[in-house]
């Protein structure tokens, strides 16, 4: 089992930066997908960016492109998640998970078996 942690939550204005960093105990071969998602207060997990190899193209949902980037550095093990311009609806928990491609949504939260402590991101207006 792969164990994840989470790193680079915090407080920040709205407008502002912040870069999660999500690193693997074990080795992060091409065959795993890995994903962010997000939790705020009484709502339920939510992805937010996802990776599939050999797919080129990261996966977004709605409220974050152009905003959020998902990246993965294999040499360090190392899972990013670069956030500009954030705004107060993007404070929540963050986690990372990974999961072997199994054909199902990367968005299925219940279909990911590791997962990180998660790192809180609190936005002010």
């Amino acid at each position: 089992q792969v164990q994840l942690v989470e790193s680079g939550g915090g407080s920040v204005q709205a407008g502002g930066s912040l870069r999660l960093s999500c690193a693997s105990s074990s080795y992060l071969t091409d065959k795993y997908a890995m994903a962010w998602f997000r939790q705020a207060p009484g709502k339920e997990r939510e992805g937010v960016a996802a990776i599939l190899p050999p797919i080129v193209s990261p996966f977004y949902v709605d409220s974050v492109k152009g905003r959020f980037t998902i990246s993965r550095d294999n040499a360090k093990n190392t899972l990013y998640l670069q956030m500009d311009t954030l705004k107060p609806e993007d404070t929540a928990v963050y986690y990372c998970a990974a999961k072997s491609p199994d054909g199902a949504s990367l968005f299925a939260a219940a279909t990911y078996k590791n997962w990180g402590q998660g790192t809180q991101v609190t936005v002010s207006s």
